[in-house]
Order: structure tokens, then C-alpha cells, then sequence
């Protein structure tokens, strides 16, 4: 994993708005650990921002439900949810309690779309309101990698045409243009699930 590696604290999930967190998930390292010992490491290198009730693309505009109780949590918890029926969808939680803001995980190294991510990494709803830590099996590092403005893609964000001309024009997705040479897979079995999940943009999400 690297002796550089440390991981990213619920607390830095609370402080910061759910777009600027979007842009700093990009170069770190989503972890899944697995009760016999296997852990898979990857890069994060797409993102797409909620911001709460106001944002007419964001699950919460529709206020507490019991589907979106969980966003009204303080950040550093996870939102997983189906997405027609066959797409699981991860979701981090960020920003204070009581204010429903999230940020979809929607590409790591290798795997284009976000249901492509939780079915290579085994994530499933069991995880939904667990803690982005060691305890859940899934948690976020930050490798010291610094990703460079001028490699970051701002792009609107994917199958929210329903929340109007405004938000859905709002450039909230972003896409990093990593090197090659950024590897961090540890598991040859998901370097195997990655080569078959390249091509295409996976699911088309409703908004966290």
C-alpha cells in the first residue's frame, strides 16, 4: 500500500463543500478491504457533486426520506444506493450534520461508470450508512499524490436532464487525466474485473 499512504479522516469530509471535495477525492485511493485479507487500492479519477436540498439533481431536494436519511449525517459516511434496479451507487456523504450534500464515485483507474466501480470492488448497500474507515472494510487514502489543476476535466454532470436547465448545466463532474503510470491496483483478480470494464460509461445515475 505504501508507507506514504495515511488515511483521510471523517473530519476533512465535514469542513469543506461537497464540490471542492469532488475536485480533492481526484488522485486519492479507495481501499476495500475483505474479511480474508485481500484489500484492492485504486485511484479515484471521476467524481460528481450533490449539493443539498436546493440542488434540483441531488436526492435530497425531495428532503428526508428514509432512502436519504443517511445524507443528513455528518460527512465521511457512505450513501449507497440501487439505481434501476441493478446498479449499486457509491456515495460519500460530506460537509455538516443535518445539511445533505454527497459526492458519487463514478470512475477509479481502469473502471469507467459507478456501477462498474462498486461491482468490481464488491460494494454493495451493506454498506450504506457505514463509516469511510478500516471498520467498514472501506475507507479513502491520501498517497501524497498531487493532481494538477490543468489535468482536471470540469464536466456537467451525467442523467440529470430532470433537474432543469440550471443543474444540470452545472459543471460538477470532474474527471482526472491521471498518467499511465499511476497503478495502485494489489489485486491481479481486479486488474482482470478492469480490463473487461473499460470501454463505455457505465449507468447512467439519477443523482445522489
Amino acid at each position: 500500500m505504501g508507507n506514504m499512504a495515511s488515511i483521510v479522516k471523517s473530519k476533512a469530509f465535514e469542513e469543506v463543500g461537497p464540490v471542492a471535495i469532488a475536485r480533492a477525492l481526484l488522485g486519492k485511493r479507495l481501499v476495500r478491504a475483505f474479511p480474508d485479507g485481500r484489500r484492492i487500492a485504486v485511484f479515484i479519477t471521476e467524481t460528481e457533486a450533490y449539493d443539498g436540498e436546493k440542488d434540483l439533481a441531488c436526492h435530497a431536494r425531495a428532503g428526508r426520506t428514509p432512502r436519504t436519511e443517511v445524507m443528513y449525517r455528518p460527512g465521511g459516511v457512505w450513501y449507497v444506493y440501487l439505481c434501476y434496479g441493478v446498479h449499486e451507487m457509491l456515495n460519500l456523504v460530506v460537509g455538516s450534520s443535518d445539511y445533505p450534500a454527497a459526492v458519487l464515485i463514478r470512475g477509479v483507474e481502469g473502471i469507467i461508470g459507478p456501477g462498474r466501480v462498486t461491482k468490481s470492488l464488491a460494494i454493495d448497500r451493506a454498506l450504506n450508512g457505514a463509516p469511510a474507515a478500516r471498520a467498514s472494510g472501506l475507507w479513502i487514502e491520501d498517497a501524497g499524490i498531487i493532481v494538477r489543476a490543468r489535468s482536471i476535466q470540469a464536466l456537467p454532470r451525467v442523467g440529470v436532464d430532470y433537474a432543469g436547465p440550471i443543474w444540470s448545466a452545472k459543471k460538477w463532474r470532474f474527471r482526472w487525466c491521471a498518467p499511465d503510470s499511476a497503478v495502485s491496483i494489489t489485486d491481479p483478480r481486479f486488474r482482470r474485473a478492469a480490463a473487461s470494464g473499460r470501454q463505455g460509461a457505465g449507468p447512467r445515475n439519477r443523482g445522489a
